[in-house]
């Protein structure tokens, strides 16, 4: 019974999830393009999204649509020709809201790409148990070189 609970929670919160779709630049480097909290990975990671269709293909799995044309409702942003675009899993939680909403900075050191996000607030009290796999997708310019990527969690 408790696992029906948190079946139909997870199905509600994802059902009723709307995409964010920000376009909040840091200083020209950079532009959070989509975040969503249902939808990723178990394990952190990230991909560079070469061309629009594979662009396209990530943001439609996250609603999860079997048939093409059906997508009618989601809206994409553009797929930007003079950046590299990034993927980024953050792996699986059991509570509270793990969506970026805002990149802060952008940096790279020693191949590693950090970013730098606003760091989540506690909400205090219970909470009920929903398994969440957060992703969003963001720009960085095309001289940027890295093998990794890590999030920088700031106030």
């Amino acid at each position: 019974m408790k696992s029906l609970l948190i079946a139909c929670a997870a199905i509600f919160m994802s059902c009723a999830g709307t995409s964010s779709q920000k376009s909040s630049a840091v200083q020209g480097n950079t532009e959070l393009l989509v975040s969503e909290n249902q939808g990723g990975t178990d394990s952190p990671g990230f991909k560079i999204i070469k061309d629009e269709k594979d662009f396209r293909n990530i943001i439609r799995g996250s609603f999860s649509i079997a048939e093409v044309g059906k997508e009618s409702y989601i809206s994409y942003p553009k797929f930007p020709k003079n950046k590299k675009v990034v993927l980024y899993n953050l792996g699986s939680f059991r509570s509270g809201s793990h969506k970026i909403e805002e990149i802060k900075s952008i940096s790279v050191k020693n191949q590693i790409l950090y970013v730098e996000v606003p760091a989540g607030e506690p909400s205090g009290g219970m909470e009920i148990q929903v398994i969440s796999s957060p992703w969003f997708i963001f720009t960085v310019p095309t001289d940027y070189k890295f093998t990794s990527v890590e999030l920088k969690y700031s106030k």
